[in-house]
């Protein structure tokens, strides 16, 4: 049987019953703090935002994207 796409560019597959899966991981991602502004934004994102947070989610970036966010909205509302 001819490899396909996935398999060569380096991806596996695993035997569920008579299905194969593709083995996918999401890609680690390092832990920040995030405060109430980032976790409002973060239920904005869930609400309204679904493809956004999907992509920032499995690109392994919505951590870091909300960290910020949660900091721009300190910086702000020390400001005031």
């Amino acid at each position: 049987m001819a490899k396909s796409l996935f398999e060569e560019l380096g991806g596996k597959y695993e035997r569920q019953g008579d299905y194969l899966i593709p083995c996918l991981t999401v890609p680690a991602e390092e832990e920040q703090a995030i405060g109430i502004w980032g976790q409002r934004h973060l239920d904005y994102l869930k609400q309204y935002r679904k493809v956004t947070y999907t992509n920032l989610l499995t690109s392994g970036r919505l951590n870091a994207y909300l960290a910020d966010i949660n900091r721009q909205a300190q910086e702000r509302f020390e400001r005031l």
